[in-house]
């Protein structure tokens, strides 16, 4: 089995999650892994058997979305982690925006990031869907990024969030109570995307060049046993075998 690990961006510990995907694909030794820091390598995503992705603010030219959803329509399976559906933007005023800068990529992935409040615990929910990447997971308490999506395609949620109130600096603000997909599927054409929002880490180096040293280590969800356990049902539904 073929998989194609994209692992980049900005503003996370993305070395971190990178080696803990190596790790948890190493587990299975039929899985051999390529990976890239983007998705403009189209051969090497024609020859994966599936993909799985970690990453902030990389977005794809057009021609590269068009290859992912013709990728995932043809078949194949996607398994989208954290923030591989945002754009963010830095702007002179000291807030961030989420343009949707690339509405094809969203359309495949089944939602766009807008925005997360300040990192504190809160509770992750099983929806009552029945699917086994959620068989005997009970609801949880996390410390991670609490992601506020926009949902840009019909979607399957089989784990959310409550949210209501303000959004930090993020320009989608404020917030009405709303339940937050956190695990859900995107069916298209023959194949599928599973796409789990959790999963933030950040190192003391990592939001250079806008500050030099970062204070706090952050490993948000990447401390849960139940994470892991997310993860690797994430990858046997990605092989076919969930």
């Amino acid at each position: 089995m073929n998989c194609l690990l994209v692992a980049g961006g900005k503003w996370h510990d993305i070395d971190f999650a990178r080696l803990e995907l190596l790790k948890l694909l190493a587990e299975d030794q039929r899985i051999r892994v390529r990976v890239l820091e983007d998705y403009s390598n189209l051969d090497a995503l024609q020859e994966s058997d599936f993909l799985v992705s970690y990453t902030c603010d990389v977005t794809p030219a057009l021609a590269e979305q068009e290859a992912l959803r013709s990728y995932v329509q043809g078949g194949r399976r996607w398994l989208a982690l954290h923030g591989t559906n945002s754009i963010l933007r830095f702007m002179d005023d000291d807030s961030i925006d989420t343009p949707n800068w690339a509405p094809l990529f969203m359309d495949t992935l089944g939602s766009i990031f807008q925005a997360h409040p300040p990192i504190v615990p809160f509770r992750v929910e099983p929806t009552g869907v029945l699917h086994p990447l959620v068989d005997d997971i009970e609801a949880f308490e996390v410390e991670d990024e609490q992601y506020l999506v926009d949902v840009t395609a019909p979607i399957d949620v089989l784990l959310d969030t409550e949210f209501e109130g303000q959004a930090g600096r993020f320009r989608a603000n404020p917030w009405s109570r709303f339940r937050h997909p956190v695990l859900y599927l995107r069916h298209l054409g023959e194949g599928s995307v599973c796409y789990l929002t959790l999963g933030h880490c950040r190192g003391h180096y990592d939001l250079q060049p806008l500050m030099d040293f970062y204070p706090k280590v952050e490993r948000g969800a990447w401390e849960l046993p139940v994470f892991h356990e997310l993860l690797r049902r994430g990858i046997r539904w990605a092989m076919k075998e969930l």
